[in-house]
């Protein structure tokens, strides 16, 4: 019988019927085959299909070159180019392999098998047991690619070779003896070896890092991975140093019905520097740092949010390179949002690593409760905003203040018939604040007076934007002048504390802002004049946009307003922000702020990132020249942060960032600076291909804290795909 295959090895072929065949059991389904040409041979009852042989059963497909099917043993041999597709997708190639007469893999040699899941096994012979497990000899593994994206072959990065491999297509594992790592041409011995050949990860050692620090000197990070089940698992990790005691890490995360949260713990005991002693010593004490955050999805509109921050002392993140964040905050938020209304009861605490920064003038907030309602203006057709909102902040050797208010807004937004967007916005807001201990706070203009006071607002405001729009450059520029007014009565800003407002600064993000102070404690009050316009210009490739305004007050509040800050006179600064974009190579961003009197720079701040994924320059510069030196919130700062990266050959590259304090004397006198100070610089070389990735970092730090010591940093790390990245 003969039958022309069909291109498809998956679709339903016909069962060839060989004489006195036995019928398959019940509820087995039948393998079908096509071929060129069959042959049966009664003497030996060998049936041999020959040329193009295809056989399918469910989800399994062989293709080969000729297939014998001895009828008195059940013995199936395939030989000759064969391709063998298993249930999970795994393609087999081979010359020979002894099949069962469900298709299961038998007996196998010089193969080749490709893993649906990525990665590549490679042995001279194997073998399949009854627990369905392929035991190879003389084997290799590699998650790499072996042919180039145009088809020519070539070695992978890296490969594990073994005397002996077991793979378990269920739990998706591979076990080696006396196996070896292969990188770059490279070889080290890995005993007990094991790994999950997909994604989903399987309990291990983790790959090791290596570091080398002035603080620490040479440190080990050995981890191992243990997975729980599908939703939970275990990291476990030991950190060894030459100069200090070694030191345990562990992290548990957790999916939930609800959601999702981990725990990441840090402990050792090591000599604790008091910060600001640079000579002082200590015995050993124990040190550590706990990080645990999660978010659960309670009902469709209910939510809670924590995260918990908590260090032994100011300098052990810095030490053990953990984190450079000078302040931890720990939190916790129970939300309800639906369409129309927002509802929040928090609280936060933080702990301040800064050197001289008192603990006890901290704050701790609780509660902070803020609810939000919108309603639809069955009059006008505007939109009115309901809030009431409570603070209390709590000091251990500060100021205490509690505040509440609730404010309602009307907003009503209109298009003339020229084009003219109009808003019209109507707010009032009453406070009530309660505080003691007024005077330990430092900066006076923060105190506010100390027992109950209370606070009415009042604001009404009309804001004009025109679009103007028209051909430019083969594209599309829109010209919008703005207009904005804004009125509010005379408050007693100054007789309530300031908790949430202090960092006042004018730029183009809070132009046209209704209060241009951030937070809810002070409110620009008078009558004031915005005016300003935008520019945008697109055209293929290409993204332009300019913003540039400037603020006119009938009244001046220099005791509200501290010099400098650009709101002080009648006449405000000019302010402006300018962003280039060309497709994603080029992202070129500037603010400014111009002194209205001598155009003087105030504020200068320049972002730029340029080149592709591989080679890029990052480069950052914030200069800002307030002359303000009584308020540790407005003080000059000029910074200059650069970082690139640079790839030559196929997969190589060198890489490098700096910080560079530029403030002087001048601009800070708390600063003890030539006007050019590295706070942190580094570079590296790394590798990175499709499975390999490598690198070598140098770091230096300029600026010690305590036993953080500053010095260089040498790190090595190195991740394989299906291995475990670092």
């Amino acid at each position: 019988m003969l039958k022309q295959p069909t291109p498809d090895p998956a679709a339903a072929v016909p069962a060839i019927s060989v004489p006195d065949a036995p019928p398959p059991p019940a509820g087995e389904e039948q393998v079908q085959f096509e071929a060129d040409s069959i042959q049966y041979q009664n003497d030996s009852d060998v049936v041999t299909a020959l040329g193009n042989v295809i056989l399918v059963q469910k989800e399994q497909s062989v293709r080969a070159d000729t297939v014998t099917w001895n009828r008195k043993t059940g013995q199936i041999i395939a030989t000759g180019n064969i391709r063998f597709v298993d249930e999970d997708g795994n393609l087999l190639l081979t010359d020979r392999v002894e099949l069962t007469d469900e298709l299961k893999a038998g007996a196998i040699s010089n193969m080749l098998l490709v893993l649906r899941e990525g990665g590549r096994l490679a042995a001279r012979s194997g073998q399949r047991d009854d627990n369905g497990r392929v035991i190879l000899t003389d084997a290799a593994y590699t998650a790499c690619s072996v042919e180039t994206s145009t088809g020519c072959p070539k070695n992978p990065s890296w490969r594990i070779t073994a005397v002996r491999v077991i793979y378990d297509p269920v739990k998706k594992k591979v076990r080696y003896k006396g196996a070896h790592l292969e990188i770059l041409g490279i070889a080290l011995p890995l005993p007990l070896l094991a790994h999950k050949t997909d994604s989903s990860g399987g309990s291990g050692v983790l790959v090791p890092s290596l570091r080398l620090s002035r603080s620490n000197g040479v440190e080990l990070e050995q981890g191992y991975y243990v997975r729980l089940d599908e939703s939970r698992d275990l990291t476990l990790s030991a950190h060894l140093y030459t100069k200090v005691l070694p030191m345990i890490a562990a992290q548990y995360r957790q999916l939930t019905d609800l959601g999702a949260f981990q725990i990441t713990g840090y402990a050792t005991r090591s000599p604790l520097i008091p910060v600001g002693q640079p000579g002082g010593t200590s015995q050993n004490d124990f040190r550590g740092y706990l990080d645990a955050n999660g978010r659960f999805q309670l009902s469709p509109q209910w939510s809670f949010t924590s995260s918990t921050r908590l260090a032994t002392d100011r300098t052990f993140l810095r030490r053990y390179d953990i984190s450079r964040d000078d302040r931890l905050r720990s939190s916790a938020n129970l939300e309800r949002i639906d369409s129309d209304s927002y509802f929040s009861l928090a609280g936060w605490t933080t702990q301040t690593l800064r050197s001289g920064d008192p603990q006890g003038q901290v704050p701790v907030a609780l509660p902070v409760i803020d609810y939000r309602r919108r309603l639809n203006d069955p009059l006008l057709g505007g939109r009115i905003q309901l809030q009431a909102n409570t603070l209390g902040i709590v000091r251990g050797d500060g100021q205490d203040t509690q505040r509440a208010f609730a404010k309602a807004q009307w907003d009503l937004r209109r298009i003339t018939g020229l084009g003219q967007e109009v808003t019209l916005t109507a707010l009032v807001r009453g406070d009530v604040y309660h505080s003691d201990e007024n005077d330990l706070t430092p900066t006076v203009l923060y105190r506010g007076e100390p027992g109950w006071q209370t606070r009415g607002i009042a604001t009404a405001a009309v804001d004009i934007k025109w679009p103007l729009v028209g051909a430019l450059f083969g594209g599309t520029q829109v010209l919008t002048p703005r207009f904005q007014i804004v009125a509010s009565p005379h408050l007693r800003n100054l007789t309530v504390p300031n908790e949430d407002a202090r960092a006042i600064d004018l730029e183009d993000s809070n132009l046209f802002a209704l209060n241009r102070f951030p937070g809810y404690d002070r409110v620009e009050d008078g009558v004031r004049f915005t005016y300003g316009l935008d520019w945008q210009l697109e055209r293929p490739g290409w993204r332009v946009s300019t913003t540039i305004g400037q603020s006119y007050r009938l009244t001046n509040r220099p005791q509200l307003l501290p010099d400098g800050t650009g709101l002080t006179a009648k006449t405000s600064d000019i302010v402006g922000r300018t962003e280039v974009r060309f497709r994603d190579l080029v992202k070129l961003t500037h603010r400014f702020r111009l002194d209205k009197d001598s155009l003087a720079v105030r504020r200068n701040e320049f972002d730029a990132a340029i080149g592709s994924n591989r080679t890029y320059i990052e480069a950052g510069y914030l200069r800002l020249n307030r002359n303000i030196t009584a308020i540790e919130d407005l003080q000059d700062r000029e910074e200059l942060r650069l970082a690139g990266r640079l790839a030559f050959k196929r997969f190589w590259s060198v890489f490098g960032s700096g910080v560079f304090n530029l403030t002087d004397r001048q601009e800070d006198p708390s600063f003890n600076s030539d006007g050019f100070d590295p706070l942190r610089t580094r570079l590296g070389v790394a590798y990175s291909d499709d499975c390999l990735e490598m690198s070598f970092t140098w770091r230096r730090d300029y600026v010690g804290t305590g036993d953080a010591r500053k010095g260089n940093t040498f790190l090595v790390t190195f991740g394989l795909k299906n291995l475990g990245f670092r």
